[in-house]
């Protein structure tokens, strides 16, 4: 039986660029989709998925992450003595439990691969997930990490998240080749990094969820730059597919990229409708704006 995921690495040291101003002074991850910090939602998936132990790789002004997650003793206080019960389980629940995160500094934005690398004596010795915190992964009946370990379980070895793009599009983006199917998975048969166009063995994208063996630290350490002068988590699992198998899982779900100014405004709108007590509201106020304009 594979060895149970207990860790997450969560690379959060990003500078946030596309959302200037605003990430002047809130990290990205913070910003919210309806009431609730994008870093968040990633964290509950993982949570249901069975994560006991998040590693964040942090960078510079990043601190409020981890006061997020945290106890504030003021704020609860105050809640309980104005007798708001339905305020106060919000925030209560937003907390970790003690000794479920870990926080390490990225100190240069060397790439995706370099963050996992900092945090490799955090995990130690043990398969690990990570999970990009731009992507929120909607689940049609579960989350995506939890589809991930269901196959994990079946399976063993390195799983990675994957979605159907347009194959026109699909130099975009990190793509697979897939081979023989075992239930919901597929043997993955190699990997590229945003092919040059008509080259790509699919049109499956890597989606920014991977469930890895420690042994990915050793090929990160080497750090060689990669596509853009990075040190590259693609190239790394390139090398230990050399002896370590991995399988793809096509997401049953929606993705929204955070990361991206039409994905974040989607998500609050697809979040806000579902949302009791305001997406009846929302809805009538979104059509009397299409209306009117």
């Amino acid at each position: 039986m594979p060895k149970k995921i207990r860790k997450a690495v969560l690379p959060v040291a990003g500078l946030g660029t596309r959302f200037l101003p605003a990430t002047k002074s809130v990290p990205k991850e913070m910003l919210t989709v309806v009431d609730k910090p994008v870093i968040q939602y990633i964290v509950e998936e993982a949570r249901e998925a069975g994560i006991e132990h998040f590693v964040f790789v942090t960078g510079r002004n990043k601190a409020v992450i981890e006061d997020h997650f945290d106890i504030a003793y003021e704020l609860e206080a105050t809640l309980a003595a104005r007798g708001k019960t339905s305020e106060l389980g919000i925030v209560e629940r937003s907390r970790m439990p003690p000794g479920w995160a870990s926080f390490t500094r990225q100190q240069e934005p060397l790439g995706l691969g370099h963050a996992i690398w900092c945090a490799r004596d955090i995990v130690g010795d043990e398969p690990f997930a990570i999970l990009l915190p731009d992507m929120i992964m909607r689940g049609r009946e579960k989350g995506c990490l939890a589809q991930m370990m269901d196959v994990y379980a079946e399976t063993g070895g390195n799983v990675i998240a994957v979605e159907e793009c347009d194959p026109a599009l699909a130099h975009q983006y990190g793509i697979v080749g897939v081979g023989e199917t075992r239930g919901n998975a597929r043997a993955i048969t190699g990997m590229v990094e945003k092919p040059p166009k008509g080259t790509a063995p699919s049109n499956l994208y890597i989606s920014g969820r991977y469930i890895l063996s420690p042994e990915i630290f050793s090929h990160l350490g080497r750090h060689e730059r990669g596509a853009g002068g990075e040190i590259q988590l693609t190239d790394a699992m390139l090398r230990l597919m050399d002896k370590d198998r991995f399988w793809s899982v096509k997401f049953d779900g929606t993705t929204y990229d955070c990361g991206s100014k039409i994905g974040f405004l989607m998500a609050n709108l697809v979040y806000g409708l579902d949302r009791d007590g305001l997406g009846d509201e929302f809805r009538r106020e979104i059509e009397a704006h299409l209306k009117a304009h």
